[in-house]
């Protein structure tokens, strides 16, 4: 079997069971109530104005582990259940999306690079997975559709790692802002950072998933080359 294929199984696998393990803290962490009795609405709102960030909505959004941060519209989306609970998982994912929407108030460098390669990502996807499917099977008389699918596959691969640093910097503006604020007792930090733990564990696990693949790909680009 080509080390490549079981390297792309392995990602696979590997993000199953992050998966699995983040959705199990979330449901244990969102059983513990914030001693401070604030929900994730009422943490959001207060982190914004705290950096005086007045722009901003908090809204709720349908699903489970749905809750992003949309700067085209200036938006804090909160799932149903983020938004109303009152537990350490609610705080740290409202604080942590409001982690991004001061990272896109302070012009912070890696979410404005990661902004600017969204148009172009939108772009490329739409012709990205015809481009690679036509190229494995016309590999034996042009290499030219397969090429061009991996040149656009590097793109999404280098979109997901410019996403980590922009995760993780979310989280601990999010970690220090709830410490400083006191919104979460020494136990409940504990708990509010593991959660954020296996949430960046899920973007980790996604971009080596997309290298794993984009050098799956390759593999078979430079195989045809060397034939």
């Amino acid at each position: 079997m080509n080390p490549a294929y079981i390297i792309v199984l392995l990602t696979m696998l590997a993000s199953w069971l992050i998966q699995r393990r983040l959705q199990s803290k979330f449901e244990q962490y969102s059983r513990v109530g914030l001693q401070n009795g604030l929900s994730g609405r009422q943490i959001a709102e207060l982190m914004l104005a705290d950096h005086g960030i007045t722009d901003v909505r908090v809204i709720s959004t349908e699903g489970r582990l749905t809750d992003h941060y949309n700067p085209a519209d200036k938006t804090v989306n909160l799932s149903e259940a983020v938004f109303a609970e009152r537990s350490a998982a609610a705080a740290a994912v409202a604080a942590h999306e409001c982690g991004h929407a001061v990272q896109h108030a302070t012009a912070y460098s890696a979410l404005q690079f990661r902004s600017a390669m969204v148009p172009a990502l939108s772009a490329v996807s739409k012709f990205m997975p015809i481009l690679l499917f036509l190229g494995v099977i016309m590999l034996r008389t042009t290499p030219l559709p397969l090429g061009i699918g991996v040149a656009f596959f590097a793109l999404t691969t280098l979109f997901s790692f410019v996403t980590l640093p922009v995760e993780f910097d979310a989280s601990k503006r999010a970690l220090a802002w709830m410490d400083k604020r006191n919104i979460v007792t020494p136990q409940e930090h504990v708990m509010a950072k593991d959660a954020l733990k296996w949430a960046a564990m899920t973007y980790v696990v996604a971009a080596l998933g997309s290298l794993a693949t984009l050098f799956y790909y390759a593999t078979l680009l430079m195989g045809r080359r060397r034939d």
